[in-house]
């Protein structure tokens, strides 16, 4: 019974001792943001919807939903593609007519469609 009990206890040890660096690696892929990717969307999204406690809250919010549902490589991607995409004439028309570009940009807007109905 002893042996039992020893096994037990060391299987419940292992057990605990195991969830920690699991749920790190979930919190790791949750957070692949950086900080300045953040801050960046925060300033950017307060100045449309005013520079408030409230605001800023929403905002911090809404790339927290958007963190969740898009992994950090897309979202660069299809910021990139929508900021190049405002150039005129040729060059604009590559970043805004390409598959890719079309998807990356669907992608984000859908993201920011759902951080919309969560936060605001």
């Amino acid at each position: 019974m002893k042996t039992y009990l020893r096994l037990f206890m060391i299987g419940n040890l292992l057990a605990v001792f195991a969830v920690p660096p699991i749920a790190a690696q979930n919190q790791q892929a949750l957070n692949d943001y950086p900080t300045i990717a953040r801050a960046d969307y925060v300033f950017g999204c307060m100045k449309v919807n005013g520079e408030t406690q409230e605001a800023m809250q929403k905002c911090s919010c809404s790339i927290d939903v958007i963190a969740s549902l898009l992994p950090y490589e897309k979202y660069d991607a299809a910021a990139s593609f929508m900021s190049v995409g405002q150039l005129q004439g040729e060059k604009g028309v590559l970043f805004r007519q390409t598959e890719p570009a079309k998807q990356a940009i669907n992608e984000l807007q859908r993201a920011r469609a759902e951080a919309e109905i969560r936060c605001f």
